[in-house]
């Protein structure tokens, strides 16, 4: 799929500042450009931005153009990673949500992750939707009128959203998918009530933060993976005895 280069000629923005989760710009723009698209880092500042692993520092990123220099027309997609600083920062600047704002009223493709769902609900565009975000921020997500639901990635209409790098694999192939126009692999969205908030914290992110400030970006998506697969087989299996979806 990728190596049909079937991005080619599109032109995608990342909407990112400081405190980017790095595996989350990192790995999504080299699928962006192996793809064929024409990936351009938008920020609020100009110079370089400086990304995170987790809670520890990470490495810098070269912008290329700040959100007074550029209009939504000259893009085919957007793209916010996430990370716990990035769209915290991003979702109290008032050109970072017209900015999305614009994105969506055009009824051009945004895809999000982890955190990044933030910026979405600061937008007031989160009414009626359906989205999935890092777990913790489940109740911001339903307080902003979504409706969120506990699984790899969800797709709603223009909108492409997934809980964090335990999830990049499919995050990343639906992202490919959503830009080029074609249809979400499992089909269309079965819309629902908001699935309850987790029971507890995912382990595989506690282990990584206490294994910080050692590990590289590759060892955090390492580990994400790996906790990630295994809470999916655990929940396959019925081992976390779920409770049943409740209301938003």
């Amino acid at each position: 799929m990728i190596g049909r280069k079937k991005l080619a000629g599109q032109r995608i923005a990342v909407l990112a500042t400081d405190g980017f989760e790095q595996v989350e710009l990192s790995v999504p723009v080299t699928a962006l450009k192996a793809a064929g698209a024409q990936v351009e880092i938008i920020s609020l500042h100009g110079g370089t931005i400086r990304g995170v692993n987790l809670n520890k520092p990470a490495g810098r990123v070269d912008v290329d153009w700040t959100i007074d220099e550029v209009s939504v027309d000259e893009y085919d997609g957007l793209l916010i990673p996430g990370g716990f600083i990035n769209p915290d920062l991003l979702r109290q600047s008032a050109k970072a949500r017209d900015f999305v704002r614009e994105f969506d009223y055009q009824r051009k493709p945004i895809a999000t992750l982890c955190h990044g769902p933030w910026l979405l609900s600061s937008t007031g565009l989160a009414e009626g939707r359906a989205l999935t975000s890092w777990p913790g921020v489940r109740d911001d997500m339903v307080n902003a009128g979504a409706t969120w639901l506990d699984q790899e990635v969800v797709r709603d209409d223009n909108w492409l959203t997934s809980r964090g790098p335990q999830d990049m694999v499919p995050f990343v192939r639906e992202m490919i998918q959503l830009y080029a126009g074609g249809p979400a692999s499992n089909g269309a969205l079965k819309r629902r009530h908001s699935d309850p908030q987790r029971e507890r914290p995912a382990p595989w992110a506690t282990t990584a933060i206490r294994l910080m400030p050692k590990m590289s970006m590759g060892t955090v998506l390492g580990i994400a993976l790996i906790g990630g697969g295994l809470f999916a087989a655990s929940r396959a299996g019925g081992g976390m005895g779920r409770p049943g979806a409740a209301a938003r």
